[in-house]
């Protein structure tokens, strides 16, 4: 994989024009290790970086995002936590982040309902938080924001899925974990789009949870419904290949636009091979890396922008080598 730290200065520059707007890793699935020792002896900034889920596929890619820039550091620790999709084990290892008095705190939210709550106690604590991805109303009370906005995804998939169907067609939608915010936001941009054409309806609408099997397996019963659908809308990739396995296998795929959100690297091959027509690349280490060094000049006390904007990119098969180069 290439190195992506340039990126992470570039984005700065964005966040400032839109809003205007190494040590040793650390890593555990519950509490957080140990940091305020090292934090406390001036020879190293530490810190906290609260993660959702570390078997996320993209996020994954974000955390890896971290790591090149912290690794590009002499003098910058992260300490890696895992909340399990837990909200309440999230508040729990920021709250050892606290008790540990590490230099800042990166999250990424479980939930944009425990979120605020969190971010409270980080600015009682007088310790910068810097949120990454996961936009919640409120976010605004962190430190910083990095992210991407979600309904600009939703909005550029379903346009590009209008154009293929020629404006006309019967529409699925496949949701991921309902109450995240690129869920409510992504299917937002999807429905505002539709609303732009009279002959597009939204006649299939579930949850996959994220998930490639999950999604499969909402594929399937939808087809057994016998619902005509034109094309499968998914708020991220893994559920969108989930939907084309079960197309492939009943021999419709052919039949079906499928649309997903990220351009990872399975699902350029499957833009490659024709199979997936349209995704929209989210840039995780650009999310990932830019979020820490905020983070790190936060921990400095070095003034950062609140609001930092990381845009997507419509990928296709005219233009998906150039993505496919990314994971080079």
């Amino acid at each position: 994989m290439k190195k992506h730290v340039g990126l992470f200065t570039i984005l700065l520059i964005i966040g400032v024009l839109v809003a205007g707007c190494g040590g040793t890793s650390g890593e555990a699935q519950g509490d957080a290790g140990q940091g305020q020792e090292t934090s406390e002896n001036g020879d190293k900034i530490v810190i906290g970086a609260a993660l959702p889920d570390f078997d996320d596929k993209w996020l994954s890619y974000l955390q890896d995002g971290i790591k090149e820039y912290e690794e590009s550091q002499e003098n910058v620790e992260v300490i890696y936590v895992d909340a399990m999709n837990d909200p309440a084990q999230q508040l729990s290892q920021v709250e050892n982040f606290i008790q540990q008095q590490v230099d800042a705190i990166l999250m990424v939210p479980v939930d944009t309902v425990s979120a605020p709550g969190i971010v409270e106690q980080a600015n009682s604590a007088d310790i910068p938080i810097v949120i990454v991805n996961r936009y919640f109303e409120g976010v605004e009370e962190a430190t910083a924001y990095v992210g991407s906005e979600s309904i600009e995804a939703g909005k550029m998939q379903m346009e590009e899925v209008a154009k293929l169907l020629d404006g006309k067609g019967n529409i699925a939608i496949m949701n991921g974990m309902m109450g995240h915010e690129a869920q409510i936001m992504r299917t937002e941009g999807n429905k505002q789009v539709i609303e732009e054409y009279p002959d597009l309806e939204i006649v299939l609408e579930g949850t996959a949870e994220w998930d490639r099997d999950q999604g499969m397996a909402l594929m399937e019963n939808w087809l057994q419904s016998g619902q005509e659908i034109d094309a499968v809308v998914a708020n991220n990739d893994e559920m969108a290949i989930g939907a084309i396995m079960a197309l492939e296998a009943q021999g419709k795929l052919d039949d079906v636009v499928v649309a997903g959100v990220d351009a990872t690297k399975d699902a350029l091959e499957y833009v490659q091979s024709g199979k997936l027509d349209v995704t929209v690349f989210q840039d995780p280490w650009g999310q990932g890396g830019g979020g820490l060094e905020i983070a790190v000049k936060a921990a400095k006390g070095e003034e950062v922008e609140q609001l930092n904007w990381v845009p997507y990119e419509l990928v296709t098969k005219d233009n998906v080598e150039e993505y496919v180069k990314k994971w080079e």
